[in-house]
């Protein structure tokens, strides 16, 4: 019964150290996924920050205009109504 015992602990301890091989192969595994995960994460983090700060500055850039419009509209209303009312608009100083 002896040598029964001792082929049945020899492949228990060969056993076990295959398994813990592959462990350590699995936790390097899981090491490398996490650490691209993150990599991902923090790329699509700054994408997300670089788009919103571009669609602020499409917003900025948009009423901007929008009051550059208004700026010429006015000063257009304001020339015709000089040249109406036969007035000349003042000069500005140097």
């Amino acid at each position: 019964m002896g040598a029964r015992a001792d082929r049945f602990m020899s492949a228990a301890v060969r056993a076990a150290k295959q398994a813990k091989q592959w462990a350590l192969t699995v936790g390097r595994e899981a090491d490398q996924v996490l650490q691209e995960a993150r990599r991902r994460a923090e790329t699509m983090e700054r994408r997300h920050r670089i788009t919103q700060r571009l669609l602020k500055t499409g917003r900025v850039l948009r009423t901007a205009g929008r009051a550059a419009l208004v700026a010429a509209v006015a000063t257009g209303i304001a020339a015709a109504y000089a040249e109406d009312s036969g007035r000349i608009l003042p000069k500005r100083r140097r």
